[in-house]
């Protein structure tokens, strides 16, 4: 769970004393071959922790669950010089110990943490000269799924059939966090058989085409609907005039039974509804509509001209789609006049048509990149007569020709006689079993598929060869395979150069693939992958729908696109002057002048309080639980996601403080009391400002000066949304002071302070994408490197598309 996360369960810590374990004075320090070291330690700073910090910090019942005991001085431990560097963070900022207890002098601290520091560096650089900074990765469930679809040319949906990814540092792909056991080496098993019997067919035929025109007046929903929603015109056109979720209408006599890739056209317009145009969205059956998933699209239908609007999905066996007009009255409305007489909006859907499933050859490409143009011969079984199966005159020839063509691609990287030995060997031993040629290949390709050197990325200790650099690379831009293009520069060894390796990832950037990184690294870094984790009240929000959670996902989306495409400033991130906006989302925000579903670069409006992602609706969705709003969550994010400082987490005995739902308090009074607290303050100073400047903004990311309520209240403003009433009461307090002591005001003055510091936001965003690109988080010895990539975006405004160039060509990304 995200530290943000954690510190919006508990609502309100009460005081963290930030203060890491230190060495035990009980135990004598581990004889390290440094007797002048050892000496040193016991002498000057021994003393010093003993005075200042064992008191509170040990004993089973530690402070802040730190014992003092836990902690020794052995340095070639990875956690402990974890502990150790955050130890001397804290030292240098001032925040242990607390300020109300006796402190040490700032000669004494200097001290002790310039004795900390280089010896934490130097096992640090020890470790990562023996083992690399970077432990062993798996693919995560999004790569191997890109993985296979790259490899062997086919779209199946494996992410659901995978267990869930855990998370380290923030992101899904990052080594510490990937475990294998049993149960999933059991589902890659799967996963195999089911990639196989898709890639490789049987029949000696494409199955048969689909294709037809669909009128929607005989479908099931339409025609069976005891509602009188519907107005039926000429030549089988329908009029939806209703929104409500049971009127989807989906093209029942559509049924596939194969799966594959088909064409759909839709003919629809808006009706009845003026110069504007009717928003409507088609989704998939068989798939959960949450976040993204089962969404085709929402398209704009305009007014009385029928546009066809054409697309190709993959869809599963037994699916097909599914169409609703947004925005338009309920069904229990619509109902009392009749569709006939209905005066109100509609969507005319004239027709459906349906082709496929597509193949531009036979075999299909998946097939020929196994077997190539090898024979097949007719192997009835009892069902199926006309079944085939490729054959071969040479069965063990072909079979080391396919596997090592094979490995090479599913390996990522060039193949030796001894890598391909063990599969060869499977074929054989499973031919004298009597399988066939095919089934025994097969049984080779599966052992290839469930391989270690398929399902990690295999980096060696030192710079990166050529290979490894490709898969950091297209794994980082594409979280998929490197493509022909990188694998031949890999073989040249060209890949490792400057200007190729700044060619590449131009190339990778313009490429259709790169939405991966868009949608990974920003579902991740800002949190939106858990845009579904909480459902806002309807009661107290009946304005969110459907369309609005998915404008703000691409809301943010499109403005990262928007800021990489154009190297634009990284402190867009915190204040642009322009939104990328829809008509859902300028309505959410009270902008005029922007319709439909289809997004517009939008200058900012003179005195908006939007632009940059901490005002984004999505953000602000995400940092909030549904109902309420914390401001210990909204700054947690911000200083974690934003500034690159997040708070220690708080400790397991703090209790949460429940909002208080009858509104007689604000949670600026709540948390007044703990912030009076020493102990607590020292965190509280920190998180409730950005939290408290982002107070102005509701669960669901909508301005507000008065906080809302569904009950009534005495002397509450009222307020009517989608026929319910509301009300306002309590005014909104966004000011706070930072912890330099710098006031503000709102969100405007907030935004303002954070681009004082430009090269932490750059800092901040640095380490964020070198964890995301490595699959670790930067540590104290690599604050160095990552200095470096900040001082040489500065001269570039710190350009986003700069830094991504940056991040690749250190030596953080280049090396393991």
């Amino acid at each position: 769970m995200p530290g943000w996360r954690a510190w919006g369960r508990v609502g309100v810590g009460f005081g963290l004393t930030l203060l890491l374990s230190l060495v035990s004075v009980a135990e004598p320090l581990p004889d390290n071959g440094r007797a002048a070291d050892a000496k040193q330690f016991e002498d000057q700073f021994r003393p010093l922790l003993a005075r200042h910090c064992v008191a509170c910090h040990r004993g089973d019942k530690p402070k802040g669950n730190l014992g003092l005991d836990n902690l020794t001085m052995d340095f070639a431990d990875a956690a402990t010089r974890k502990r150790w560097s955050a130890v001397v963070e804290r030292l240098q900022a001032g925040e242990m110990p607390p300020k109300e207890q006796p402190r040490p002098t700032e000669k004494e601290v200097h001290a002790l943490t310039d004795w900390l520091s280089p010896r934490v560096a130097a096992a640090d650089a020890a470790a990562r000269a023996a083992q690399g900074r970077v432990v062993l990765r798996r693919l995560n469930r999004v790569e191997y799924e890109n993985t296979v679809r790259d490899l062997l040319g086919i779209t199946i949906n494996l992410k659901e059939q995978l267990p869930q990814d855990s998370s380290a540092d923030g992101f899904d792909n990052a080594g510490a966090a990937h475990h294998t056991s049993s149960f999933l080496m059991e589902k890659y098993l799967e996963a195999a058989d089911r990639v196989l019997s898709m890639a490789i067919v049987n029949s000696p035929k494409p199955p048969p085409m689909i294709a037809k025109k669909y009128s929607m007046k005989d479908m099931h929903p339409v025609k069976s609907s005891t509602e009188d929603v519907y107005r039926f015109l000429k030549d089988g056109e329908v009029v939806c005039f209703c929104s409500s979720e049971w009127h989807n209408v989906w093209v029942s006599e559509f049924y596939p039974s194969d799966a594959g890739k088909y064409r759909f056209r839709i003919s629809a317009s808006g009706f009845q509804t003026g110069n504007k145009p009717l928003t409507f969205r088609v989704t998939q059956t068989g798939s959960a509509l949450t976040g993204n998933n089962g969404l085709i699209d929402y398209f704009d239908a305009p007014p009385n001209k029928p546009t066809v609007y054409e697309f190709i999905r993959h869809m599963e066996p037994r699916t097909t789609i599914s169409m609703l007009p947004y925005g338009l009255a309920g069904a229990n409305t619509v109902k009392q006049t009749g569709g006939e007489k209905w005066e109100g909006p509609g969507l005319a859907i004239q027709h459906v048509e349906i082709e496929g499933p597509l193949h531009e050859t036979w075999p299909p490409e998946s097939h020929r990149r196994i077997f190539g143009d090898l024979a097949q011969k007719n192997f009835k079984a009892y069902n199926f007569s006309e079944r085939v199966e490729v054959v071969s005159d040479q069965p063990l020839v072909d079979a080391e020709r396919i596997l090592r063509k094979f490995a090479r691609r599913a390996f990522r990287r060039t193949v030796t006689e001894d890598d391909v030995a063990p599969f060869v060997a499977i074929v054989d031993a499973k031919m004298d079993g009597g399988y066939t040629f095919e089934l025994a290949v097969r049984a080779a390709l599966k052992g290839v598929l469930i391989s270690p050197e398929f399902l990690f990325l295999h980096e060696r200790p030192g710079k990166l060869d050529d290979f490894a650099l490709a898969c950091r690379l297209s794994y980082f831009l594409w979280s998929t395979m490197p493509d022909d293009e990188l694998f031949a520069l890999a073989e040249q060894h060209q890949l490792n150069q400057p200007d190729v390796l700044r060619q590449q990832v131009e190339r990778l950037l313009k490429h259709p693939k790169a939405a991966d990184f868009t949608e990974n690294f920003v579902g991740q870094w800002l949190g939106l992958r858990e845009i579904d984790a909480t459902e806002p009240s309807q009661i107290v929000y009946p304005e969110f729908d459907h369309l609005l959670k998915v404008s703000m996902i691409r809301e943010t989306e499109l403005f990262f696109d928007e800021i990489l495409k154009h190297d634009l400033s990284l402190t867009n991130f915190v204040a642009s002057e322009f939104l990328m906006l829809n008509g859902r989302l300028a309505k959410h925000y009270g902008i005029p002048g922007v319709d439909g579903w289809e997004f517009h670069k939008t200058p900012l409006p003179s005195g908006s309080h939007r632009g940059g992602v901490l005002t984004m609706a999505g953000v602000l969705k995400v940092t909030s639980n549904g109902t309420s709003t914390s401001p210990v969550m909204r700054g947690a994010w911000v200083l974690d996601r934003i500034l690159g400082t997040p708070p220690a987490p708080p400790p397991d005995n703090v209790a949460a403080i429940d909002p208080d739902i009858r509104g007689s308090t604000t949670i600026r009074e709540q948390l007044a009391k703990h912030r009076s607290v020493e102990s607590c303050g020292v965190c509280h100073r920190k998180i409730d400002p950005p939290g408290f400047a982002l107070e102005s903004f509701d669960c669901i990311g909508g301005w507000r000066e008065k906080y809302r309520f569904a009950s009534w209240r005495r002397n509450a403003d009222e307020l009517t949304i989608n026929g319910r009433k509301l009300y306002l009461d309590l005014k909104v307090d966004p000011s706070d002071v930072m912890p330099n002591g710098e006031r503000f005001e709102n969100v405007d003055q907030f935004k303002q302070i954070l681009l004082q510091d430009k090269p932490q936001l750059a800092r901040a965003l640095t380490s964020k994408l070198i964890t995301y690109a490595t699959g670790r988080a930067p540590q104290a010895s690599d604050r160095d490197f990552v200095e470096a990539i900040v001082t040489k975006i500065g001269p570039k405004d710190y350009g986003m598309r700069s830094l991504v160039h940056e991040v690749v060509q250190s030596e953080l990304f280049q090396n393991k």
